[in-house]
């Protein structure tokens, strides 16, 4: 079964970006929209990191200037795991070509650093991994509007992200961000074990324009990754099988 999320006129062209899986880039009609932002979703463990390690690999191997927000892992540790499964990413950040800057949520102006960084740097490729704790950030609102609160805000001031108007301007602010630009994002969600939802949020699947899930199907000891959705692109709704190996995902 194939599914289309716009209808496509056949003289229209439309640009693609390898993901660095040749399979999936025949699945995607030869890859990613150029400027679009695809959500990678899935239960822990399922491959999402892996997933945009190969779409960063395939970028720098491109001669592509990446970028990679990390708001869970260190950066030593996440280039240590990277190695790992086939990805060395040090001689790209020693020449300059791939930067890995951790967002510390402590930190109120993390918003403010990650618009400047994403504006200045002049990337074609970015991954945010992942999502759903940097829209978490404490923030200030008053009525409709969203204020990021300063440095030098008191503490006890601040208002946590705990409903879902105040959850939405947040994530639209931060996809905002990366769409503002000429760039092909991909941003990462878990999903918590058992949920139908596409992503920890709930929100960020309806402002994206593709979602891959990612899975982990325990009854028959394999991995899958769903193309849920993806704009203006014919697609199958198929699990697909893969697996893990020392040179990162493999489809079966």
């Amino acid at each position: 079964m194939l599914n289309e999320d716009i209808n496509i006129s056949k003289n229209e062209y439309i640009e693609r970006v390898n993901t660095g899986i040749p399979r999936l880039d025949e699945l995607l009609s030869g890859g990613l929209p150029k400027n679009s932002i695809t959500l990678v979703s899935g239960t822990p463990g399922s491959g999402k990191t892996i997933l945009c390690f190969h779409f960063l690999w395939e970028g720098l191997n491109r001669g592509e200037r990446c970028l990679y927000l990390t708001s869970d892992e260190r950066v030593t540790n996440i280039v240590k795991q990277a190695k790992e499964v086939g990805f060395d990413f040090t001689p790209w950040i020693e020449k300059g070509q791939l930067k890995f800057i951790y967002l510390d949520l402590d930190k109120s102006s993390i918003h403010k650093e990650m618009e400047e960084e994403i504006r200045n740097g002049n990337y074609s490729r970015i991954v945010l991994d992942s999502l759903t704790p940097v829209s978490e950030v404490p923030v200030w609102v008053s009525g409709v509007h969203e204020i990021i609160p300063s440095e030098d805000v008191v503490e006890n001031k601040r208002y946590p992200v705990d409903s879902i108007a105040t959850t939405r301007l947040h994530i639209r602010r931060i996809i905002s961000m990366l769409g503002k630009e000429n760039c092909t994002a991909m941003v990462t969600s878990e999903i918590p074990e058992g949920s139908r939802s596409l992503s920890r949020d709930t929100i960020s699947e309806f402002l994206v324009d593709g979602i891959i899930l990612m899975d982990i199907d325990t009854t028959m000891d394999r991995r899958k990754l769903i193309i849920r959705k993806m704009r203006a692109t014919k697609h199958t709704l198929k699990p697909q099988d893969i697996i893990i190996t020392e040179g990162g995902i493999k489809f079966l």
